[in-house]
């Protein structure tokens, strides 16, 4: 009796540590060392974004009326808030801009939409520069993570391990073998687990993510013990040792 006692004590003790596998992220990195990058990142614009647009022309008269909410703007980055003057991307993946009408914008790069734009107000006005950009580019982090939140980025370029920086890194309980990402996709919901512990996911289409990502990090075994859902180690070894000695002291 007392033997296998003794061994449930040790395997509990040895269940309660976590190991070095466990905790270290990308443990084969040598293998992308001098790895070119294959895929190079650039956001796609999609519906229910919103488009901040910037126009600029030497004439400053000519783009007044282009200009969202601005008839006597000289460009719209004088705005002082901006967000007010911003394109919602319609359902059918359009925006309606003054004077041209609709442009379809969903599932073009920025590039494109600055391009599509120019060539509409070349029409209009002499050599026009255009910026475009997206305002609602944002990202959720969840769950065992020091600082969970909704973290706006400005750049619109954001990798998985940036935005668990932003968010203050996993805890020590945060299982890193088992990063959810939730992205909705052309009307689709994608859900995606990436494994910190291998650089695989490094060349994962997951690695840059996307406006209004969703990324979640379960708890380790640890994590879920200290939540209360399971006994806590320190605690049953406690409760074995009173009842191992109360054993011994019986059967002296």
């Amino acid at each position: 009796m007392k033997k296998y006692l003794l061994l449930a004590l040790i395997s509990f003790s040895l269940f309660s540590c976590a190991t070095k596998k466990e905790i270290i992220y990308f443990q084969d990195i040598d293998a992308l060392n001098s790895k070119s990058i294959e895929q190079p990142f650039e956001p796609i614009i999609e519906t229910n974004d919103i488009l901040y647009i910037s126009i600029y022309s030497i004439d400053s008269k000519a783009i007044a009326p282009f200009v969202k909410g601005r008839e006597d703007a000289t460009a719209t980055n004088t705005n002082a808030n901006p967000s007010l003057d911003g394109y919602l991307v319609k359902k059918d993946g359009s925006i309606i801009f003054p004077v041209i009408g609709d442009i379809q914008v969903a599932g073009s790069t920025r590039a494109e939409v600055v391009d599509k734009i120019n060539k509409a107000l070349s029409l209009y006005i002499k050599d026009p520069v255009v910026d475009v950009r997206i305002m609602n580019f944002e990202i959720t982090i969840l769950g065992e993570v020091n600082q969970p939140g909704v973290f706006p980025i400005r750049d619109e370029r954001v990798t998985l391990p940036e935005a668990i920086a932003l968010a203050g890194d996993l805890t020590v309980d945060g299982k890193r073998e088992n990063i959810t990402i939730v992205r909705e996709e052309n009307g689709k919901r994608l859900i995606e687990t990436i494994d910190l512990t291998s650089s695989d996911f490094f060349n994962s289409d997951f690695y840059y993510l996307k406006q209004n990502d969703v990324i979640y990090v379960q708890p380790s075994l640890k994590g879920v013990k200290k939540s209360g859902f399971i006994p806590d180690v320190p605690a049953l070894l406690s409760l074995f040792t009173i009842v191992l000695s109360s054993i011994i002291i019986i059967t002296r």
